[in-house]
């Protein structure tokens, strides 16, 4: 098995395994509050990425000002991310919620030409615009606007962006695991200070359930996620991050009896197709300077 294949099959299994969580998130969504949920899963998560770091020489809380400035901006934005999700997962469909969040590498994108300066040519402006006109089919908004739950989703969206783009101006020198506890930590205490706000459910056998089956395919996500990174091609292997919509299909279609319109599956695709496109002329780009800096001089 080749590392790109190695790679690829890592990313498919750690959508499935985020996705699943999601699933499960919803399906305690209506019994407990959001803040009780976020808080319990993240006390797990975080206990066993702590653990597992430490195991594997990961953990390394010395490092720049700059690199603490922006895993401080990206804690941050993965807590919006992560409460701004979850509310309009359980007011939405899961598949309709996963393909709005599909527009991320898209944002991305026009996140690091606007406020990094990145070069992005027409072709891929173009495909970032009708990755948007794809994100309004799934939302469809009507005479009276956005959804709550749209918004919501949209707005994740938009936190996922500037936690990426956080990471893209991190130091290599910042081990990926370390930047995993210290986000996923900083989610927990969130939901920790947020469920000191609210009133503590009970927890009765099948939440319970429920609730452990979150954590544990959360921690599985996380786990598969970073062992990702240090496999395959991130060209090769990023694209298989839309496998996440696949799942929740199937999952919205078999837990939940959801099943998308024919203008939200349209959307869906465009988005998908939009993002692939992207992520294909980001290679090709990347290729091409690689040729013209290893061209002989004559």
């Amino acid at each position: 098995m080749t590392d790109n294949l190695r790679g690829a099959l890592l990313m498919m299994g750690s959508m499935f395994a985020f996705t699943v969580n999601d699933t499960y998130v919803k399906l305690i969504g209506d019994a407990l509050p959001l803040f009780q949920i976020i808080a319990l899963r993240g006390v797990a998560a975080t206990v066993v990425l702590i653990v597992m770091a430490r195991a594997m020489g990961a953990l390394d809380l010395r490092m720049p000002r700059r690199d603490m400035g922006l895993i401080a901006l990206r804690c941050l934005a993965e807590a919006g991310a992560a409460w701004f999700f979850l509310t309009a997962l359980i007011a939405m469909p899961l598949a309709n919620v996963s393909a709005i969040l599909q527009a991320t590498p898209l944002m991305v994108t026009l996140g690091a030409a606007l406020v990094f300066r990145e070069a992005v040519g027409w072709r891929r402006f173009s495909a970032i615009a009708v990755g948007f006109i794809g994100v309004l089919l799934i939302i469809r908004p009507g005479p009276e606007g956005f959804s709550l739950a749209a918004f919501y989703a949209l707005a994740s969206v938009f936190c996922v962006t500037v936690r990426d783009l956080a990471t893209r101006r991190m130091s290599a020198k910042v081990p990926s695991l370390t930047i995993t506890v210290l986000t996923s930590g900083a989610v927990t205490i969130f939901g920790l200070i947020g469920s000191a706000f609210v009133d503590w459910q009970p927890l009765d056998r099948q939440v319970s359930l429920y609730l452990v089956g979150s954590g544990i395919f959360v921690i599985g996500g996380y786990l598969l996620s970073v062992m990702v990174m240090r496999v395959g091609d991130v060209s090769f292997v990023a694209p298989f991050r839309y496998t996440s919509l696949i799942w929740a299909l199937i999952l919205g279609f078999f837990v939940f009896g959801h099943w998308p319109t024919t203008l939200t599956l349209v959307g869906a695709a465009i988005v998908v197709g939009t993002g692939l496109y992207t992520l294909f002329r980001e290679r090709a780009l990347r290729r091409s300077i690689a040729r013209a800096n290893v061209a002989p001089r004559v």
